[in-house]
């Protein structure tokens, strides 16, 4: 069949318009977006590639894209468990960054993060899951695909299927990832932190992060952040009176406002040694609110991980 038969054609426009949710699908599974990219576009392969008899006998093209996603997914998910052995210090998922205040974008991942389940906090909660209960989990609760389903894609029982989505569940409950805050407050709470950190005002940041604040870092050995999670106001308190000492106080505040995974963060340029200080890495960094304080600091410097960063802050 010629690419541009109108068959063809007319399967290209299907796609695209499933394509936000496969997508949703691949980056809750696998948590990059590479992973999440390549996954969507295996599955158009698969699918442009079969015969006519073959395409028209799928009933249900929605399901049947759902599925082959999942499994090329768990196929990453339990190579990447592996790989994750020989990380260096912690992981986070691969933020989605945006532009603040430009129009929202269609693109599909764009789209996708819009989306509760997608916040930085709950892919956070979903990486502590193994392979077969991420699946089961996200494909059922967020998607609502039957277990029977489900099973195919594991190669269990529905009951061992069920099973996996009920301990993963168990899991996400237990972790209680907060809702995702209004904006006003997110951006509020930051200025606020920053303006306190800066000033060295140790009750002013006190009065802004929660007493059990967590700071995780992802440098993956290839840029600087803290190599492991620290927890708690002084601890950090002393992370960043430490880090306005290294490096030269003017990168540190030539931050721009981003949306990361769809809520406010920033991002940080890279900076060159200058002046007796240090280097800076490029970040990304996203804030978690919970009751009106900040719960948790996830900063992303892995360059690996910020390879489709466009936003670019002014020099």
């Amino acid at each position: 069949m010629s690419s541009t038969s109108p068959a063809l054609t007319a399967l290209a426009g299907e796609f695209a318009a499933l394509r936000p949710q496969l997508v949703s699908v691949a980056y809750r599974l696998t948590g990059t977006m590479a992973d999440a990219e390549d996954a969507v576009q295996e599955s158009w392969l698969r699918l442009s590639g079969l015969d006519e008899p073959r395409r028209a006998a799928i009933e249900d093209r929605k399901g049947w894209l759902t599925t082959v996603v999942s499994r090329i997914c768990l196929d990453r998910l339990r190579s990447a468990a592996v790989r994750r052995e020989r990380y260096v210090g912690s992981w986070l998922p691969e933020p989605v960054v945006a532009p603040l205040g430009s129009p929202l974008s269609e693109d599909p991942l764009a789209v996708a993060v819009r989306d509760d389940g997608m916040r930085m906090a709950a892919m956070v909660v979903l990486d502590k899951l193994n392979p077969e209960q991420r699946v089961a989990f996200v494909l059922h609760h967020a998607f609502a695909v039957p277990f029977g389903e489900i099973a195919g894609i594991l190669g269990c029982t529905p009951d061992a299927a069920r099973q996996h989505g009920s301990r993963g569940r168990r899991a996400v409950a237990d972790a209680d990832p907060p809702p995702r805050a209004a904006p006003a407050e997110q951006q509020r709470l930051i200025e606020r932190f920053l303006a306190a950190v800066l000033a060295g005002d140790v009750r002013a940041v006190a009065e802004v992060l929660h007493p059990d604040v967590v700071f995780v870092g992802d440098g993956g050995g290839k840029a600087k952040t803290a190599l492991r999670s620290i927890a708690g106001v002084d601890k950090l308190f002393r992370l960043f009176q430490g880090l306005l000492r290294l490096y030269d106080p003017a990168a540190l505040t030539a931050f721009a406002p981003v949306l990361v995974n769809g809520d406010i963060g920033l991002h940080l340029p890279a900076r060159p040694a200058s002046g007796g200080y240090q280097a800076l890495d490029s970040h990304v960094t996203c804030f978690v609110v919970h009751d009106g304080r900040i719960d948790a600091i996830y900063d992303v410097a892995n360059p690996d991980k910020l390879t489709t960063l466009t936003h670019q802050t002014p020099s």
